[in-house]
């Protein structure tokens, strides 16, 4: 059977998730730029009186890494989540319970 209600143990549980995925994302980019960077601009001759070629490649770099850093941050955590019937609020439990519902486990869709 399917409930359609607002929890906030849902919320917290799929907003914790959210913030951990978006954080996995963002650190290979923050770093691994300044690291690549800094071997371009002493172990090449790249910049050699091309100092404005420094943003392009900065930019092309952490679109290189987020290509990969993006899906892998999101499969981290499934886009369905699951949380025990006896963490849930008493009134989504009452719901349940009126409706003979034997189940031990809800599942929500986390909107990523």
């Amino acid at each position: 059977a399917v409930v359609s209600t607002q929890s906030g143990h849902y919320g917290r549980a799929a907003i914790t998730q959210v913030v951990l995925s978006r954080i996995l994302m963002a650190t290979p980019g923050m770093a691994l730029t300044p690291v690549i960077m800094n071997a371009l601009e002493t172990k090449t001759k790249l910049f050699k009186g091309r100092a404005w070629l420094g943003a392009p490649v900065q930019v092309g770099i952490i679109g290189f890494i987020l290509t990969f850093a993006t899906p892998l941050a999101c499969a981290v955590f499934e886009q369905n989540s699951s949380i025990g019937v006896s963490k849930v609020e008493d009134d989504i439990q009452l719901k349940l319970r009126e409706m003979n519902s034997k189940a031990e486990l809800l599942t929500f869709n986390k909107g990523l």
